[in-house]
């Protein structure tokens, strides 16, 4: 498979392995293989999944029928529960890769599948990284699944909302796994530690290179135990401690993807925490979408947006702070312009606060669309060409820099909608002060 741990036991055949003979196998194999539960019992979170009587726990223990589609994020156990499926009883196994296999693999797994169904035998496919297959060859695999010629365990980081076709997902479980917590990473950790499958109790590992591992390991149990193997190897006593630790491991895991449901979630909270005014929280994120290689642009004009959606008037320099780092991240790039972006979002995170403006265009958008746009008074009317003082064109305009004030009575909008008033300034920030100023413009324009 694409992640080179999923080494599936007779493949093609019953996998009818002892866990003995499973640990002869992979004796040379990686920890995280080595280390894969080899029963229910074994398996570390996830338990929301695998109550009594659950469509998961009936799939791994060979009495369910349904087809799953395994949704989280790395190292949350989506792999081994498809190698758990592969031991039940009855059920051949094949797996295939959407980083290598197509259409024609596709079908042809189908067609084995269909001749050993009339002799009474199940297949169940596994496909890892299904979000990386196409419409087409999700398209292919529509009938097996609903004639239940194969049952469909898929494995994905990503939402499959937004990269499974909707008539497959309507054929599917999607079971939803979580992100491991410390405490299960730390129970996964001692258990490699002292298991003949993983580091038999030949390496002392310190509680406080422990504590570091289920840090870094951002609730990813290949990461940690890929983590632990390195240390070791790089043990030359037999000891582990955090600062082999650190020499060994660079950095924690950053879970995010830039096509998935992270990319939105992270996006979103970073917008939500501007919004909200926690300066903290917001370079949080800003943090994680830079330091997982999301598109600086794409903050960039996140942040434009957000300065006239969430700030506007309330402090017209926020959007002008927004435009200058889109223009940093343009003409100077990265690393450079995350200075910018951090302090554009302090800018706005810090500003004071109103929805006014998307609130005014909104309601102005609302009653054109409801039909409430009627003819462009008269005087308003284009008068710069032969004829149109005939139409009455233009005809009676008042220049407004011909009053002392610069503002003068004078209907500008259709008769429909004379009279009402779309922008409703907050008391926030320099819209207290704009406030009175409208009030009084439109007195004056109205001759009230």
């Amino acid at each position: 498979m694409s992640d080179g741990l999923f080494d599936v036991p007779g493949q093609g055949v019953h996998a009818e392995h002892s866990i003995d003979n499973v640990v002869r196998r992979d004796a040379g194999a990686p920890l995280a293989v080595r280390m894969r539960p080899a029963s229910l019992d074994e398996v570390v979170g996830q338990q929301h999944l695998l109550g009594p009587g659950s469509p998961l726990r009936r799939l791994v223990e060979g009495s369910g029928a349904a087809s799953v589609l395994l949704y989280g994020p790395p190292g949350t156990g989506k792999t081994t529960l498809a190698s758990l499926i592969s031991h039940s009883t009855g059920r051949r196994f094949e797996a295939l890769s959407a980083l290598s296999a197509g259409v024609k693999e596709v079908r042809a797994v189908i067609d084995v599948a269909r001749r050993r169904l009339t002799a009474g035998e199940q297949t169940v496919l596994f496909i890892d990284e299904v979000h990386r297959f196409s419409k087409t060859q999700q398209d292919a695999l529509l009938a097996a699944v609903e004639n239940r010629i194969v049952l469909l365990v898929g494995a994905t980081t990503e939402n499959p909302s937004f990269s499974v076709v909707s008539p497959l997902l309507s054929r599917s479980l999607v079971l939803q796994l979580q992100s491991l917590t410390e405490d299960d990473i730390r129970q996964v950790l001692l258990r490699a530690i002292h298991d003949e499958r993983g580091l038999a109790d030949q390496y002392t590992v310190s509680d406080e290179a422990l504590d570091h591992i289920v840090r870094i390991a951002g609730g990813d149990a290949r990461r940690a135990l890929t983590a632990l193997e390195a240390s070791a190897e790089s043990s030359l006593d037999g000891t582990v401690g955090v600062e082999l630790v650190e020499a060994s491991v660079d950095k924690a895991a950053v879970r995010y993807d830039r096509a998935g449901d992270q990319h939105y979630d992270v996006i979103s909270a970073f917008i939500k925490s501007i919004r909200g005014s926690d300066v903290d929280a917001a370079l949080h994120y800003l943090a994680r979408m830079l330091t997982a290689g999301e598109d600086p642009r794409f903050i960039a004009r996140r942040l434009m947006i957000h300065a006239s959606e969430d700030i506007g008037m309330a402090d017209p320099t926020a959007l002008q702070t927004a435009t200058a780092a889109a223009q940093v991240v343009q003409l100077v790039g990265l690393p450079e312009a995350r200075l910018a972006l951090a302090q554009a979002t302090i800018h706005l995170a810090s500003a004071p606060k109103s929805g006014a403006v998307i609130a005014a265009i909104g309601a102005a958008m609302a009653d054109v669309a409801a039909g409430k746009a009627g003819a462009v008074p008269p005087h308003l009317r284009d008068g710069h060409y032969a004829g149109a003082a005939k139409l009455g064109n233009a005809q009676g305009y008042k220049y407004p820099h011909d009053n002392k004030d610069g503002v003068l009575a004078q209907q500008y909008p259709p008769d429909e909608l004379v009279g009402v008033n779309y922008y409703q300034p907050t008391d926030h920030g320099n819209e207290r002060e704009v406030g009175p100023r409208v009030d009084k413009l439109r007195r004056i324009i109205r001759g009230k």
